[in-house]
């Protein structure tokens, strides 16, 4: 697909999703054979994980472990250690914000080459939840509002990643919107809205996407829980066609005949499985029928030969395309023996294409005329630089320290972190580039760069890392590459004490905030000298309020500020007590340090004085994991800290002022209009410094759209958004997303789909058939020209909308879409086709189709309705 050509359509009102690779998985009746010459205790025993990240292998039946690393932004890996540093892509509200499913598969196809590069066999991704409540504590993770762009999205990453032999795990089955309570909680939804909302990215990813594994959730839905429910059967493998593994999220399954008896067919990880001696009883006991033990054997098998772990049966598919494949944006081609390396670019790319321009008055791009499309920073910067800005005032804590990934178990040790500071000044190569904080850190530290710390005993870059047990034995005695250090599920059972050493140099002379976040007691010993013992698990002033979860993936922060020389060492070493770990086996600790400059208010005051002197400012704002995370929900959406004082106070300094969100979820933007540019650039993965020069410059576009609707203030969401007595309520059924928002009359922020680029558009007069089956697809037609001096981007957004129906309807709903990329005065004509199911109703146990008239509205958002067509359904 090159840069200047439309992107043709395919099924579900979308571009398209290229089929997943011809299924050469063994046969149904070799399989049986394998099946039928274990033993039950040696099938039982397949059914269950042989660690934390494998699956057990049987040698007799030529089986290998399995390999599973999490995701879905990145592979962290279990084959080389799981701290082996990895590309991070930009996150799922990034993905989803492309709006573009060639973009999505070849973000799968990268994520595939790098799991067969790094041994694994299976990917704990995408997230295909939707973005029901702006509060939800993976928001990040997941796509977008919407049930259909989430699945299309969703199918095309799963084809990407699949196209390797590497399995992906479609997560969380289903109605695992929230994280409070997420393990106990019951998920109160209506047959209707679970047919015609959240069921539908699953849907899609099985049945368009052809995914491997779907991961049932810890939550309930009507009251059972998702590893013991009817819906692992009927839609999913009934109906949906799906003959892969239904394996449960780590640690939900709690039954051994419930879940036994249910369509689950894997239970993870080792630890704490109700299975095992258990099941062989229950079988034995008559309580579970071995022919249900066959049945999730099959499967586990079958998933063993399709990413070619199995002897009898070689991988399905080889480990990347051919060389010189052109598999996604700009023709960029992934194979596997060069992923990481590939990824790098991919990253960028991804970045530009969901980077979301909300508004602009003129003033971007900063370099005048289209920059070199096909050439990195480093190249742009000589020539472009010079006609850019003389200065630029760069502020914000994220634009030192950008967040380019939420918190969790989606966390990835990054092979790289460019942050926003580093790709303006690489890529303004002669402007001057003052930076100033602006605020304290909302995170209370920044990680240590890896070039700032040394292993005391090597003296090679990295961290010292030394395990120990009880009785002072050495567990492990380790360098670890990064200050960011994560155990999940991967420490020794019997460690008892963590030992983390480094020798810093910092690269300032003052007063110096130095810190460590980790949950459990610990002591912090700088240079001989203890400056810190908490030996709680709590942070004082919150312990009320936290979990164990949250003290896992967004640990407390605790520091201490001391005078420090720029170039001279100094030792650092904290030691932690891992048996006040709130979670056993799982730990994370953060090292880190702030610059101290003067206080709040001169800090605030510095920022005005560097944005005023400056031809132009750029502010980066945004969130961390400590406000995004898996384990626990937002409680605000405001800005941390003083973020939003700081956008006014250097917007009314300099108008020339872009501000930069760095979030994965919604933000309150209270100074929104007061911007003279407006960039949301999500959780943007390890280059994001990078494309965000790019787009400034002018050398990419921002391809993104919103993939959803951001409130203008808190007092505008609607229902509840925790559970109320172990239940959620989802009483606004189908009104999920910018159908609510329609409905309610109410005015966001932003709108779902709204986004602008650094062209101009003329769309022409909507076609579409004047009468159509019921039951069948159709297609809708417009020209679309770029009428600008530069190429550009836009995204042909296509709703339908039933006024009078006999069931209650959305006032208008997203039907199908189409991106389109075209030079500078090109025209094409785009096609959106627009499925049969994109009309029709769940009523009755069935899929029902309305006669009667339909109003297709075309546009470029949920609100920017450029054409209207009437349709007339018959049947």
């Amino acid at each position: 697909m090159t840069p200047g050509s439309p992107v043709p359509p395919g099924p579900g009102g979308t571009a398209p999703v290229v089929a997943a690779p011809a299924d050469a998985a063994p046969a149904k009746e070799e399989l049986r054979r394998l099946v039928a010459a274990l033993p039950l205790e040696r099938k039982v025993r397949l059914l269950t994980g042989a660690g934390f990240w494998t699956l057990p292998g049987d040698d007799a039946i030529g089986l290998r472990p399995v390999v599973m690393s999490d995701g879905p932004a990145g592979v962290r890996g279990t084959a080389r250690g799981a701290e082996e540093p990895s590309p991070v892509l930009p996150s799922g509200s990034a993905l989803g914000a492309t709006w573009a499913p060639e973009a999505a598969r070849t973000y799968g196809s990268v994520l595939g080459a790098i799991a067969r590069d790094r041994g694994v066999d299976m990917l704990l991704g995408p997230t295909v939840n939707l973005h029901r409540s702006p509060y939800g504590g993976r928001h990040f993770e997941a796509l977008s509002e919407d049930p259909l762009l989430t699945g299309v999205l969703a199918a095309a990453y799963v084809d990407g990643v699949q196209s390797h032999g590497v399995a992906t795990c479609v997560k969380h089955y289903v109605g695992n919107d929230y994280e409070v309570q997420r393990h106990t909680a019951s998920s109160d939804i209506d047959d209707r809205t679970l047919r015609e909302v959240y069921l539908v990215p699953f849907e899609k990813a099985v049945r368009d996407g052809g995914a491997w594994t779907v991961m049932a959730a810890y939550n309930r839905v009507g009251g059972t829980p998702m590893t013991e429910h009817p819906l692992l059967d009927v839609p999913l493998k009934d109906e949906w066609g799906f003959d892969g593994v239904a394996v449960s999220d780590w640690l939900a399954a709690r039954s051994t005949v419930a879940c036994g008896r249910a369509s689950l067919d894997l239970v993870m990880p080792a630890v704490s499985s109700p299975w095992g001696d258990a099941l062989v009883a229950a079988v034995r006991a008559g309580d579970v029928p071995e022919e249900s033990v066959d049945a999730k054997l099959l499967r586990v098998l079958r998933l063993a030969g399709r990413v070619g772990a199995l002897s009898i049966e070689e991988p399905s598919a080889p480990a990347g395309p051919p060389a010189g494949e052109a598999t996604g944006i700009a023709d960029t081609a992934v194979v596997a023996d060069t992923a990481a390396a590939t990824a790098a670019a991919d990253a960028v790319r991804f970045a530009v294409e969901g980077t979301v321009l909300l508004h602009n008055r003129g003033l971007l791009p900063l370099a005048p005329g289209p920059g070199p499309a096909d050439s990195g920073p480093a190249s742009a910067a000589g020539s472009a630089a010079a006609t850019g800005p003389a200065s630029i005032a760069v502020i914000g804590p994220n634009a030192a320290s950008a967040r380019i990934q939420g918190g969790g178990s989606a966390t990835v040790l990054p092979d790289a972190s460019v942050s926003p500071l580093e790709g303006i000044r690489l890529r303004f190569g002669t402007a001057r580039v003052d930076f100033r904080l602006g605020v304290e850190p909302h995170t209370g530290i920044f990680p240590y760069p890896p070039d700032a710390v040394r292993n005391p005993v090597t003296g090679d870059r990295g961290l010292r890392v030394t395990l120990t047990g009880d009785d002072g034995t050495v567990l492990a005695d380790e360098t670890r590459a990064t200050a960011e250090l994560t155990w999940l599920g991967t420490l020794p059972p019997d460690a008892a004490t963590l030992t983390v050493r480094a020798v810093v140099t910092p690269d300032r002379t003052g007063e110096t905030v130095v810190g460590v976040a980790c949950a459990g007691g610990f002591r912090m010993d700088l240079d001989g000298e203890q400056v810190l013992a908490p030996d709680g698990q709590h942070a004082p002033d919150d312990a009320p309020q936290r979990r164990p979860e949250q003290d896992i993936f967004a640990p407390p922060v605790h520091t201490v500020t001391r005078a420090l020389t720029a170039g001279l060492p100094y030792d650092l070493a904290v030691t932690c007590d891992l048996r006040t770990a709130p979670i056993p086996g799982v730990h994370t600790l953060t090292l880190g340090w702030a610059p101290y400059e003067g206080g709040a208010e001169q800090m605030l005051a510095d920022a005005e004085r560097a944005a005023g002197a400056a031809e132009v400012a750029v502010v980066v704002v945004g969130t961390s994991s400590q406000t995004e995370s898996e384990g626990f929900d937002r409680t605000t959406l405001r800005l941390p800290g003083r973020q939003d004082e700081l956008v006014r106070r250097v917007c009314a300094a300099n108008p020339r002022t872009v501000v930069v969100v760095n979030s994965g979820g919604p933000v309150l933007m209270p100074w929104r209009d007061e911007a003279g540019a407006l960039l949301v650039s999500w959780f943007g993965g390890g280059r994001t410094g990078e494309a965000l020069a790019r787009i400034l410059a002018g050398d990419d576009e921002p391809g993104g759209r919103m993939p959803t609707t951001w409130p203008a203030e808190e007092a505008q969401l609607m229902g509840p958004d925790a559970p109320v007595d172990g239940r959620v309520a989802y009483d606004e059924s189908i009104h999920v997303g910018h159908r609510g928002w329609l409905r309610a009359g109410l005015r966001p922020a932003c709108w779902f789909g709204q986004g602008i680029g650094y062209t101009q558009w003329r769309i022409g007069e909507v076609e579409a058939p004047r009468i159509v089956a019921a039951g069948e697809g159709f297609a809708v037609k417009c020209a679309v020209r770029n009428v600008g001096a530069r190429p550009g981007k836009q995204v042909v957004q296509v709703y339908a909308s039933r006024p009078r129906s006999a069931v209650d309807r959305p006032r208008r709903w997203l039907a199908g879409f189409a991106p389109v990329r075209l030079a500078a005065g090109e025209e094409s004509v785009v096609t959106v086709p627009i499925a049969a199911r994109a009309l029709a109703a769940w009523r009755g146990g069935e899929w029902w189709y309305e006669n009667g008239d339909v109003e297709i509205l075309l546009g470029t958002s949920a609100v920017d309705i450029i054409g209207r067509v009437m349709v007339t359904v018959r049947g």
